[in-house]
Order: C-alpha cells, then sequence, then structure tokens
C-alpha cells in the first residue's frame, strides 16, 4: 500500500521537525514527517538528567567510530557518537547549549560558494526560531536576538556560583564577560558568559516541544515513529533521476512506501542522511559496489569531510565550589535516591517507616523537585554544562575564534565517566572513588579547539539498512589541531590559576601518564604530556557536521547534485562545522530549508524572513 503526500521528512530531529512544522502551516501541503524512535521519555524535559539518555538504544542511534589519533585510553579503543533516536532527534539528547557560531563562520562558508549562507543572511533564521528571554547576568545584545520564536533560549536559574567564578577568572586572564550570541562574539579578546541554553521555564525545549507539539493536531501533517527508513526511491526522469518517494520497515518488520508528489527532504542528520544517500545508490560507485548496492548517481563526496569537536577534561577538586553528585541526585526527586545507587528502597512501596535520615532525605528530594516543576528553577534546570568561554589561540582560522572553553560544574560519578563517556576511572584518577566522593565537588574545564583541519569519513559496509556505517573520524590526522589543542588546554589551566580565591589547584593527571612523562606534583605539565593527555582521553563533543556539504553534495539552496526531488537539510550540509556547539545552527538550517522550500514551491508560510 501507498500513502502519497506531497513532502516526505525523513528524520523528525533538530531540523527535521522544524521542515515539518513550518511546511504544514499551508493547510493544503500535505507533509508526511517519519523519524525511527518514538516520542521522548519523561527524563528528557529535564535538563540535569541529560546523561540518562545517551547509551539507551529507545533514545539513541549508539553511533561509534575510530577515533584516529585520539582515543589510547577510552573504554574499547571506540569513540561513542550519541545520537538523538525520537522526535526532537539530538536536540532532546544533547546538552543543550544555544550557540550560534561566530559571524565569521558563516561569512566564509559563503564566500567559499555557499551563496545566501553569509552570517547576515542566516541571521534571520536564528531570530526566527529563538524565544529569548533575557537575564541580568548577560547584558544581552537584544537586538539581534530573537524573543517570539518557538525555541525557548535562556540563561539557567539560579546562576550556579561556581558559573560566575568560570566568568570571573576568564576575565582576570582576558577573555571579558558579553553575550556570545550578540556583538561580543566579535571581540578580538575574547568572550565568556554562562551559557545560553534551550530551554524554557527551566525544561528542555527541543525541536519536538518547540515545533511538532504545537503542530499535532494539524490534519496535513502526518507523523509516524517507529519508521527505519530503509531507502529513498529514485527514479528516471529524462536524463535525470528524480526522489519520488521512501521506503521504511515498520517496527512489525512490515515494509511500507510513501510517495512524495513534490519533494523528499533528507534531515537524519551527519551520519544518517549520507548512509541513506548510500543506501539509496547515491555516493562513490566503487565504495557502493563493494557494500553491494547499485550505484544509480556516482556522488564521492557523499559522507566525506566529517568534522567534529574534540574536548580534553581537565578535572579538579573542587569541594564547596562544584556542585556535588549527592546535591544534584536530590534535585532530581526520590527515585533518583533510590537503589541500587542510592539509599532509598527500590520500590517506593518500602518507604514506609523510613528511618528519619532518609525520610528527611525522600522529602527534600520532593521538595527540590516540586520546586523545579512549579518554578523552573534549581539544579534540576540545567544539564550542568554550565559556562562557557571563546577566543582565538592566533594559530590560524582567523575568520573566527577558533577556541571554545567549557565548563561543567560537577564531577559526575565513576560509572557515568566509564559507561557514558568511555573514560576508565581506574586508570585516569588515582582513587577515583575516593576524588570522585559524592558528597564532594569538582569541576571540570573542557578546552576544545573548534576549527578542526583534520577530516574524517563514513563507509557503507552493508547494504542492510540496520548496519550502521563505519565511521572515522581522523582526529589529529592534521597536526594543527594538535598545536591549537595544546594551545586551548594551556589557556584552561592558566584559568584555573586564576580562579577567585586562590585558584582551583592542579588537575587530575592519570598516575600512568604522570609516569611516563616524570611529571611532580605542582609541576607545570609540559607539551608532551598534554598532548599525550588529550591522545588518550580527549572525548567527542558531539559535533559532527559536513558529510552532505553545500557545494560537493547539495547546491546552496539544499538539493542534492543530479537528483531532481531531494534536499538534504541538517548539520551535514555545514560547508565547516561553526566555532560552538552545533544544535542552534542546525535548526536555523530547518528554518532556512522550510524557506527555500517554500519559495521553489509556492508552499504558503506563515512568515517568510529571508
Amino acid at each position: 500500500m501507498e500513502a502519497k503526500f506531497d513532502y516526505v521528512i525523513v528524520g523528525a530531529g533538530s531540523a527535521g521537525a522544524v521542515v515539518a512544522a513550518r511546511l504544514s502551516e499551508d493547510p493544503n501541503i500535505r507533509v508526511c514527517l517519519l523519524e525511527a524512535g518514538g516520542a521522548p521519555p519523561p527524563a528528557e524535559m529535564v535538563p540535569a538528567a541529560v546523561a540518562s539518555l545517551q547509551n539507551d538504544p529507545a533514545t539513541d542511534w549508539m553511533y561509534n567510530g575510530d577515533p584516529g589519533g585520539v582515543g589510547k585510553g577510552i573504554v574499547g579503543g571506540q569513540m561513542m557518537l550519541p545520537r538523538g533516536k525520537m522526535l526532537g532527534g539530538s536536540s532532546g539528547l544533547n546538552y543543550m547549549a544555544y550557540v550560534r557560531g561566530h559571524p565569521g563562520d558563516f561569512d566564509s562558508w559563503a564566500a567559499g560558494g555557499a551563496d545566501g549562507w553569509s552570517y547576515e543572511q542566516v541571521l534571520p533564521y536564528f531570530r526566527k526560531a529563538e524565544g529569548f528571554v533575557d537575564s541580568p547576568e548577560l547584558n544581552a545584545d537584544l537586538e539581534v536576538h530573537g524573543h517570539d520564536g518557538p525555541v525557548g533560549v535562556s540563561l539557567r536559574q539560579p546562576i550556579l556560583n561556581a558559573s560566575t567564578q568560570f566568568v570571573k577568572a576568564a576575565g582576570a586572564v582576558g577573555l571579558q564577560p558579553g553575550d556570545y550570541n550578540g556583538r561580543d562574539r566579535l571581540s578580538p579578546e575574547g568572550v565568556a558568559s554562562p551559557f545560553q541554553t534551550t530551554t524554557k521555564d527551566g525544561r528542555r525545549s527541543s525541536t519536538f516541544h518547540a515545533y511538532l507539539e504545537p503542530a499535532m493536531d494539524r490534519e496535513n501533517l502526518t507523523i509516524v515513529t517507529g519508521a527505519l527508513v530503509e531507502r529513498i526511491v529514485l527514479e528516471a526522469d529524462g536524463d535525470a533521476v528524480r526522489a519520488t518517494g521512501v521506503v521504511y520497515r515498520t517496527e512489525q518488520g512490515a515494509l511500507e512506501t510513501v510517495v512524495a508528489g513534490t519533494e523528499v527532504v533528507l534531515c537524519a542528520g551527519t551520519i544518517g542522511s549520507p548512509h541513506l544517500l548510500k543506501l539509496s545508490g547515491v555516493g562513490a560507485r566503487d565504495e557502493l559496489a563493494a557494500a553491494g548496492v547499485e550505484c544509480l548517481v556516482d556522488l564521492p563526496d557523499v559522507g566525506r569531510h566529517l568534522k567534529d569537536h574534540l574536548h580534553t577534561p581537565l578535572m579538579f577538586a573542587a569541594d564547596g565550589i562544584g556542585e556535588t553528585m549527592t546535591d544534584v541526585a536530590m534535585s532530581l526527586g526520590p527515585d533518583a535516591l533510590r537503589a541500587p545507587a542510592g539509599p532509598l528502597p527500590a520500590d517506593p512501596a518500602d518507604d514506609v517507616d523510613l528511618p528519619e535520615p532518609l525520610a528527611a532525605a525522600k522529602a527534600e528530594a520532593e521538595r527540590r523537585i516540586g520546586e523545579w516543576f512549579t518554578t523552573g528553577r534549581g539544579l534540576a534546570s540545567s544539564s550542568l554544562y554550565d559556562a562557557v568561554a571563546f577566543f582565538s589561540t592566533r594559530l590560524g582560522d582567523e575568520h573566527t575564534h577558533d577556541a571554545q572553553i567549557g565548563f561543567l560544574a560537577t564531577g559526575y560519578t565513576p560509572g557515568i565517566w566509564e559507561g557514558v563517556f568511555r573514560l576508565p576511572a581506574a586508570a585516569f584518577f588515582d582513587d577515583p572513588e575516593a576524588f570522585l566522593d559524592p558528597t564532594r565537588g569538582q569541576v571540570v574545564l573542557l578546552p576544545n579547539p573548534v576549527q578542526p583541519h583534520s577530516e574524517g569519513s563514513l563507509t557503507l559496509v552493508s547494504a542492510d539498512p540496520a548496519v550502521h556505517p563505519r565511521v572515522e573520524f581522523n582526529y589529529f590526522d592534521d597536526p594543527h589541531d594538535v598545536v591549537v589543542m595544546i594551545a586551548v588546554m594551556r589557556r584552561a589551566l592558566e584559568i584555573a590559576k586564576a580562579w577567585p580565591g586562590g585558584g582551583l589547584g592542579e588537575p587530575v593527571i592519570p598516575p600512568h601518564l604522570a609516569q611516563a612523562h616524570g611529571h611532580v606534583a605542582g609541576a607545570d605539565p609540559s607539551d608532551a604530556l598534554l598532548e599525550d593527555l588529550a591522545r588518550h582521553y580527549a572525548l567527542t563533543v558531539y559535533h559532527a557536521t559536513s558529510t552532505c556539504r553545500i557545494g560537493d553534495v547539495v547546491d546552496p539552496n539544499l538539493r542534492v547534485l543530479g537528483i531532481n526531488g531531494l534536499r538534504v537539510a541538517d548539520a551535514s550540509v555545514m560547508p565547516n562545522v561553526v566555532s560552538g556547539n552545533t544544535n542552534a545552527a542546525a535548526i536555523m538550517i530547518g528554518e532556512k530549508a522550510a524557506e527555500l522550500i517554500a519559495m521553489d514551491n509556492g508552499v504558503n508560510l506563515l512568515e517568510v524572513v529571508g
């Protein structure tokens, strides 16, 4: 059986949800949105519960990749790449940092041939998406923010003392406080701030909540969950090829086809979109043949030019500064305190006659989660990836800030470091249980070179859509990235030394690396030690982009080269990764894509900004 629509959109994530919601504003247009996952779980709404959504096959595609020049010390030797598998996609899985990027990023896209993608030309779409709430701690550049858009953007409340101290310490080394999504991102000295986050009233504002929930009752929008897309239907169209629909497999295993009368819009993400193109016969001819797929359009750059950000955790003991994991768990409500990890009984029915200390802990947990639920305030309102600084190392890439330092206001637990981040606590810490005592505070600085020169790739290994492609991150393939990483790590150490109250002390240096480099407590780590630390324990920042980039796979209007009726609209089309967290730019791409499609095909949007 075939269902017919005007538009079939594959992937309900950061961009796909936007495209579907915007196109269905025209009641005369029939839109079908296909998503492999389902509705997000209740924990998705709670910012501080973010780590629980990773490594769950119900919400995470659970991709892995070869880390190339890093990953020597991580568990299993494979780099994780969490990608959201639910309505809202990775906007429901990420740490909610709202960062547009440096204006120079977009101007460089345009200068490289991406006509229509300069900062001046994309700014209206950022503003259209954004429902910004000002905060006195920010001194926001209000003219460049949007205030009526669907995506909530705000600072967490209350501002954590540790985050305020981070901004002060950054200021002491020349990175002044300001609005990194406004005029202050142009500061040649750099800028520091609490993170602006995709939250509204203390709750996550994913593209599911911002765009799809308000559109659910539209008769012309059909949303199909549990739909694993197997291929795009490509047919001869004169001397060209046209996309006419999509074949997907239901959760029950049946194959279904949906017909697209006007266009198929591929929004499956930086891994999913090139994977589906290859499965459909679009990619490098030899690669497809090796996997048993007939090549219909020889487009060798599909899946190439993968860019991703990488940060190296510098952890500090910070009792009285960082948030303890006991407090974090308490703020998530009684269920977060239950066995086996916590002191409360696993079954709430066994709470009768709790000893007084446990009864008091349960009551306090109920009070805190109740405060968050009713006011949006408290520790639960933030992922605790809580503040940031941007600057230039002046080692190249002069069009932008090439460096970012994130700030994590807690130390997590050995189980989270090993199970979620794949950092082996027993090797990284001298005594992980003592250092990560849940009643004591720690903080983490996360130096992150945001203009990597190294490029990775993904390769089709099977014609079976359920088999993930081979991902090769190729980190540090270009020696430039090593030099910049060391420079950003040095700046993070300067911030730690400038911390109010006399500095943070020494970062954790894994004992085996300290021994290998002859490092003694109190000495400054050598460049060789910092490089080795990065090569062992640097981690992805989950910012994969550019595998279907403008100019090589799609044109500036996001139309796939050589194919009619097919576009890609997600982070994979970025000509280069932006200098910061990527979710805001992915949402912007969704907004711009919807308008490009509407203008080409006579769709009536409620508002046109371009």
